[in-house]
C-alpha cells in the first residue's frame, strides 16, 4: 500500500465521513490534507471489543436489539462482521500475531457505577450480563492468538499489551472493533503515544451511532492513523508477510 495509491485513492472516492462535514470543515481538510503516517515491517492485528454484548445472538435493529442487549450495536455490528473475519482470516494466512482485547466480568468498569453483573434484573438479563464479555465465534480466538482483558476504554491501560508488542518486536498495530468513537479509538490514541505506526480498515469497525462512527473515523484519519480500504490493509498485510 503506497502513499501515492494511498493519496490517489483518497482524492476520488467518497468517505464515509464526508457528508458529515460542514462547508468549513471540507474547506480546512482540502486546504491542508492529512499526512499519511504510513506502516511499518513488523505488524500486529488488534481486535478490540468483539464480544456478545453488542451483537447479540441474532441480527436485528439497534432500537429493537438494545431492549435485550443495552451494548448492542444493532446491525451495525452484524455487517461489519464479515469484513472483519476476512481482516482475520488474512492476518491468520500470512503469520502475523493477532491480539484479542474483551472485557471482565464483576470488576468495575470505567462507565460501572457497581461491579459489572452485580445488578440482577430479570434472569433473562443475568444470564446474558454473564455472557456479555464472550467473544462472538465468528472471530474467535484460536490457538497460539493472545487474548488480553480490560476495563477501561483503551487496550493499552492497565494491560500488558505495550510490552507484548514490543517484545514481538511490532511497529505497526491494525485496529479492528468497536466501538468506533469510543475503545477503538482510545486504542488508536495510545497506540500513537507509543509511537507505533496505526491502520484503521474502514469496513472492520463499527459504532452503534452514525454520525459519531464516522466524524471519530474523520478525526482519526487527519491525526492519529490511516483510516484505509479493506483490501489495502490486507495487500499491506501480504507484503510484509513473515511467511
Amino acid at each position: 500500500m503506497t502513499t501515492a495509491r494511498a493519496t490517489t485513492e483518497r482524492a476520488t472516492t467518497e468517505r464515509v465521513w464526508d457528508r458529515f462535514l460542514s462547508e468549513q470543515d471540507r474547506a480546512r481538510a482540502a486546504a491542508d490534507p492529512a499526512m499519511r503516517k504510513g506502516a511499518g515491517k513488523k505488524p500486529a492485528l488488534l481486535l478490540v471489543d468483539l464480544y456478545r454484548w453488542v451483537f447479540g445472538d441474532e441480527p436485528q435493529p439497534l432500537l429493537e436489539a438494545v431492549k435485550t442487549w443495552p451494548g448492542s450495536c444493532g446491525l451495525t455490528g452484524w455487517q461489519a462482521l464479515p469484513h472483519i473475519q476476512r481482516l482475520l482470516a488474512g492476518a491468520r494466512e500470512v503469520g502475523v500475531p493477532v491480539i484479542h482485547v474483551t472485557g471482565i466480568n464483576g470488576v468495575p468498569g470505567w462507565r460501572d457505577s457497581a461491579p459489572r453483573g452485580s445488578r440482577i434484573e430479570d434472569p433473562g438479563m443475568e444470564e446474558r450480563r454473564r455472557r456479555r464479555f464472550d467473544i462472538v465465534d465468528e472471530v474467535a480466538p484460536i490457538a497460539g492468538e493472545i487474548v488480553l482483558t480490560k476495563v477501561s476504554p483503551s487496550a493499552f491501560w492497565g494491560t500488558p499489551l505495550a510490552g507484548l508488542l514490543t517484545g514481538l518486536g511490532v511497529d505497526t498495530v491494525v485496529i479492528a472493533g468497536e466501538s468506533t468513537s469510543g475503545c477503538v479509538r482510545a486504542t488508536v490514541v495510545d497506540a500513537k503515544s507509543h509511537r507505533l505506526k496505526v491502520l484503521v480498515p474502514e469496513q472492520c469497525v463499527f459504532d452503534r451511532d452514525e454520525a459519531p462512527h464516522a466524524i471519530n473515523l474523520f478525526d482519526i484519519d487527519q491525526k492519529y492513523a490511516d483510516v484505509v480500504d479493506l483490501d489495502d490493509a490486507l495487500a499491506y498485510l501480504r507484503s510484509v508477510s513473515p511467511r
